[in-house]
């Protein structure tokens, strides 16, 4: 509860903490927040209120703290805005560890909120209390522990600890967390605290809507290093060279990459999530065509390798970059991370595809050095005549090519055959993944929170262990205002364990690694009031996604053999190589 003036700073609230939360808020507002995700709790009461009254928020809710990091996540992602967090003290904190971990590592920026007990009520049995001090220790940007509030306190200590974090946050995207300690009152009383007298230092800030102190700095890496790239620049692009596109959000950013591609004519090899594997320029099977020794060979002529943007989930590509004898190796990413996990990188840059492109001049369009266009035919053959049965190979292959809007990938086996199969599309899809940690939990929840941001279709495919993971996600998803599909691919466990040297004798395999459940997903459809179709042919999966693509929320369960996809792989590899078919 807050009195505004007519225009400006409300000066009244309900409690002194609620003061402090709304100078929080309002300035997180400022500097460009809109989104705010809450989970239910006590001590965190006057930020729940504060975000809840504020007319300009959003305010999204779930019960479960594990699925709200994912959600906020997701809305992060898809809205290219910072995502506020808001939970109550205790394991509730605790439970956000598996997003904050991945936002750090992919640079998304969220802000945890956590609400916390005075530190007299630490250590001494009281409910519900943990020390939450750095609890996500190096997976945070910037991370402050804040006092109670109190009247001695300026508030523009506050405004200015909130300012400096977020530009922090702008200058090495990632979490942030600010753990807030309130002592009690927590609720409203029979009057307000009038405020005013406290307020009134800031002056100017109570009636305008800029932040309260301003940071800003110019982009040294663009405007003083690159430059200075222009001589070695020219040599590198003048040998034959060869262009990998890996994780890149922005559709237009991929798209000047695809053209740089076209004209120094080298290969381009581009990951599912680069946002152009389906442009006709890109080598879309190079994954299932490394099995062949000519279009490797042919590969491996290049000497220099440019990319854009890390986290490759092709391993046979990964494999390939890391054995070449390479002359130089240039990775461009925004994220300040070695994203180099075999120490292949002789250029390090930091900066947008966009702003590296733009910092060089132009070449004319070269002839391609290369045939493996011709050379990839037959992998291209051979996959489609394999991508036409009932497997999660043919579902996949046919999903890569129907998908509307966004498409949100899982980790494990989906991931993976994502990035092996599909052809060349018409129309723009954009794909997400988690793949800075590439686990397996909170997939639904970030799926949902994509499309929290998105006017289209959002389709999200995973497997059967990933879904068991964020199943109470599914209760976000009734909540979804535009077409919603998820595709759980049931292969009865981790199947993926079946492709891995995991020790097979005895039980190992099964109970140790594969875990086979015997669940299907009818009745968890059911009963989050979602929409259920378990297809039993490609046909009907066909017509079952193009129906979910046009109304509600709807689970598809795909239900196949647990050792299908591992021996359909084996043999698509086996064929490729030119081995003869096993008996």
């Amino acid at each position: 509860m807050a009195t505004p003036l007519s225009s400006g700073f409300a000066q009244a609230h309900a409690t002194f903490n609620h003061v402090w939360a709304a100078l929080m808020l309002e300035e997180l507002y400022r500097l460009g927040v809109r989104d705010v995700v809450l989970a239910p709790g006590s001590r965190s009461s006057p930020l729940t209120m504060v975000a809840s009254e504020h007319a300009d928020l959003r305010c999204h809710c779930h019960f479960d703290e594990r699925g709200l990091g994912f959600m906020a996540l997701g809305i992060a992602r898809g809205s290219q805005r910072p995502v506020v967090i808001i939970t109550t003290s205790g394991t509730a904190v605790a439970n956000l560890y598996p997003a904050v971990v991945e936002a750090k590592l992919l640079g998304v920026p969220l802000i945890v909120l956590s609400a916390d007990r005075p530190i007299e009520l630490l250590d001494n049995g009281s409910n519900q209390a943990i020390d939450q001090r750095d609890i996500f220790s190096r997976h945070t940007i910037v991370h402050h522990d804040l006092p109670p509030p109190a009247a001695e306190i300026k508030a523009a200590f506050l405004l200015s600890t909130i300012d400096q974090a977020i530009e922090q946050q702008q200058r090495t995207p990632g979490p942030m967390h600010i753990n807030c300690r309130y002592r009690e009152p927590l609720y409203p009383g029979a009057s307000l605290v009038d405020a005013s007298d406290y307020l009134a230092p800031l002056g100017r800030w109570l009636m305008a809507s800029k932040p309260w102190s301003d940071w800003s700095w110019g982009d040294v890496k663009t405007s003083t290093v690159i430059p200075a790239l222009n001589n070695e620049w020219e040599a590198f692009a003048q040998q034959r060279g060869l262009i990998v596109v890996g994780s890149v959000d922005d559709p237009q950013q991929a798209q000047q990459v695809v053209a740089l591609s076209r004209q120094l004519g080298w290969p381009l090899l581009a990951d599912v999530q680069s946002q152009v594997r389906f442009d006709p320029l890109n080598l879309i099977h190079f994954d299932l065509a490394l099995h062949d020794e000519c279009f490797s060979a042919e590969l491996a002529k290049a000497e220099v390798l440019l990319q854009f943007g890390g986290r490759l989930i092709s391993k046979r590509l990964t494999q390939f970059i890391a054995q070449q004898p390479w002359q130089d190796v240039w990775l461009v990413d925004p994220l300040p991370q070695r994203l180099d996990p075999d120490y292949c990188v002789k250029r390090r840059l930091i900066g947008s595809p966009a702003d590296f492109i733009a910092a060089f001049p132009a070449h004319s369009e070269q002839s391609p050095w290369h045939q493996l266009d011709s050379l990839q035919r037959r992998t291209s053959h051979l996959m489609e005549e394999r991508c036409t049965a009932f497997s999660e190979l043919g579902v996949c292959h046919q999903l890569a090519q129907l998908a509307e809007g966004q498409l949100f990938i899982g980790n494990s086996l989906p991931a993976r055959l994502m990035n092996m199969l599909g052809t060349h599309r018409q129309t723009p899809l954009q794909v997400f993944a988690n793949r800075g940690a590439s686990g397996i939990d909170g997939l639904i929840a970030t799926a949902y929170g994509l499309s929290c941001t998105c006017s289209q279709p959002t389709t999200i495919v995973l497997g059967d262990t990933s879904a068991l993971h964020d199943l109470n996600s599914l209760a976000l998803l009734k909540q979804a205002t535009q077409p919603l599909v998820v595709i759980i691919l049931n292969n009865d466990g981790g199947s993926i364990f079946h492709m891995l040297p995991v020790p097979k004798e005895g039980e190992l395999l099964e109970r140790y690694y594969r875990q086979p459940h015997g669940l299907n997903f009818e009745h968890a459809a059911k009963m989050f009031g979602l929409g259920y179709l378990a297809p039993k042919s490609l046909e009907t999966f066909v017509a079952a996604y193009t129906q979910a693509l046009t109304a509600g929320v709807t689970l598809i369960e795909v239900n196949v053999p647990h050792q299908q996809v591992a021996d359909d792989l084996k043999a698509l590899g086996a064929a490729i190589r030119g081995e003869p078919r096993e008996p």
